[in-house]
């Protein structure tokens, strides 16, 4: 297996350095989220075998479920035929990907012209995260 930083070097980073990272249920295929990565991100989550992800407005690491304690456990790593996208197929700790409190972040689909929220809260994001978002 090559060492992480020549995987690093396959992959088409954006201008700003990083690349879109789409999170599947390792499971059902169920499309959890989409987030971005840097070098710093992408190489952390190979390392400790659980998302890492950059927060383009903390302009910082995140650590999937740092403060709400869901945790994205890391299964397979792939990326597309590009190389500019990165696909995370995760376990789920505690069933909810969404800040919003959702199990997904796609929960809004087109009908009639009008976006209608297909998913309940699971839990209040106050609870996750002590603060209304």
């Amino acid at each position: 297996m090559s060492e992480p930083g020549t995987l690093l070097q396959e992959i088409k980073w954006n201008e700003q350095g990083l690349v879109p990272a789409i999170a599947q249920d390792w499971q059902s295929g169920e499309v959890l989220m989409l987030a971005w990565m840097n070098r710093d991100a992408l190489r952390l989550t190979i390392d400790e075998g659980r998302a890492i992800y950059w927060s383009r407005s903390r302009q910082a690491l995140w650590r999937k479920g740092e403060e709400s304690g869901h945790v994205q456990t890391l299964k397979e790593l792939r990326i597309d035929c590009d190389a500019d996208t990165v696909l995370l197929k995760v376990e789920q700790v505690g069933g909810i990907a969404c800040h919003t409190g959702r199990r997904a972040c796609f929960y809004r689909v087109l009908e009639d012209g009008v976006w209608r929220v297909t998913e309940d809260v699971l839990k209040d994001p106050a609870d996750m995260y002590g603060k209304t978002l």
